[in-house]
């Protein structure tokens, strides 16, 4: 017995954290967002160049 305190305390911290959201930066998301943008803006338009594109696909080229 004796758990009882402690199970609280666990539970009032994990629910604590489940539901904190630190405070957002909004203007430092926009210039971040914005220099990704401009950095998709730089390619040469080579899309067989994408280091996600599914290989195994039907639509994939083959080689």
């Amino acid at each position: 017995m004796g758990r009882g305190r402690q199970k609280a305390k666990q539970t009032k911290v994990a629910r604590d954290l489940k539901y904190y959201s630190p405070p957002t930066d909004l203007t430092a998301l926009q210039r971040e967002l914005q220099s990704q943008r401009g950095e998709v803006g730089e390619s040469d338009g080579n899309e067989d160049s994408d280091d996600w594109a599914d290989e195994d696909a039907p639509s994939a080229r083959r080689r």
